[in-house]
């Protein structure tokens, strides 16, 4: 049975998403017209605002009934999450998100990347408001985790020899931990410590079975349906999992093939990379990570009271999975 995004994961907390938006739309406001157009900008090119959602469904998975403060620390993490993508941007030098222009092609470096500054400062800005001491520095540390974990893939980029240990500390920063703020800090907010550690658990393997995935999609999709030019990574050096496997899978001409297009970026081999990674087994490797860390994911819940919202979690899993079958 395939999974609905709105019936199955959306529709416990599709009212308190509803004014969420509210919150974001009042966060983004300034007095500075330019700060408010391209805030306005990248906050509408959002995708399907998953970490919000899950944000929402932890509190309700955590027995929360009235959410009305979880709806202010969901638009802090979607504003943050926004602030991330502006400034991945610029780094990556991108043209496209999702199929739309991205702020640094619509206006330019320098203003992307103060307007990502006044993103995070306006998150915490809000955070502050939800006087928790134990969620803002919670909030803190987990902002500058993914701040090094950005760092880290930098480091990472045009390093053949780069390990899956390596990848995985890259993408918990990257992007697990993201995913971790909006859980946990829904168990914090609510005052239900107890499920804080499942929560996180389920959100960090969520976090590393989506990127996987992600990474996964960038050698069997198509640009249209990935929302960026398939590639990418490889352009700018990145050693993915795919690509960590395939040098582990193969030798001879294949294997320094992978190698020299992850020292030297670039297209020329683009074909032949694409080709090996499909051919070598790396993907399989790949997907068996996915679900594993999926398992890992789902396993977490099980401490959590059974739920609607528990159900919606555990679907938003399924359905990240979903994409790579």
């Amino acid at each position: 049975m395939a999974i609905d995004f709105k019936q199955d994961i959306l529709a416990p907390v599709a009212a308190d998403f509803a004014a969420m938006d509210k919150f974001i739309n009042e966060g983004i406001s300034s007095k500075v017209a330019l700060v408010m157009s391209v805030s306005k900008h990248v906050v509408e090119a959002g995708g399907k605002r998953m970490r919000p959602i899950m944000c929402l469904l932890a509190a309700q998975a955590c027995g929360e009934n009235d959410l009305t403060q979880t709806q202010r620390l969901a638009a802090v993490i979607e504003m943050l999450h926004t602030a991330t993508l502006v400034h991945d941007d610029v780094v990556d030098e991108s043209n496209l998100r999702r199929g739309r222009p991205t702020a640094n092609a619509t206006w330019n470096n320098q203003t992307a990347v103060l307007v990502g500054d006044f993103l995070i400062a306006r998150s915490f800005d809000l955070l502050v408001d939800l006087n928790n001491m134990t969620l803002l520095k919670e909030f803190s540390t987990g902002t500058c985790e993914i701040a090094e974990g950005e760092v880290l893939q930098l480091q990472a980029q045009h390093q053949p020899d780069t390990t899956e240990e390596t990848y995985l500390s890259i993408i918990h920063g990257k992007t697990s931990r993201l995913f971790q703020l909006a859980t946990e800090g829904a168990a914090i907010l609510v005052g239900k410590p107890e499920y804080r550690q499942a929560l996180q658990q389920y959100a960090g393997h969520f976090g590393n079975a989506f990127q996987i995935i992600d990474d996964i999609l960038d050698y069997t999709s198509d640009a249209e349906t990935l929302g960026k030019n398939i590639g990418d990574d490889l352009m700018e050096g990145k050693p993915t999992l795919p690509l960590i496997s395939a040098l582990s899978k193969t030798s001879g001409t294949d294997h320094e093939i992978i190698r020299k297009s992850i020292a030297t970026g670039g297209l020329t081999e683009l074909d032949d990379v694409i080709r090996i990674v499909q051919n070598s087994g790396a993907l399989d490797y790949c997907r068996l990570r996915a679900q594993q860390e999926t398992q890992l994911a789902i396993d977490a819940l099980a401490i959590l009271p059974e739920s609607i919202a528990r159900q919606g979690l555990y679907n938003l899993a399924m359905l990240a999975l979903d994409r790579i079958q």
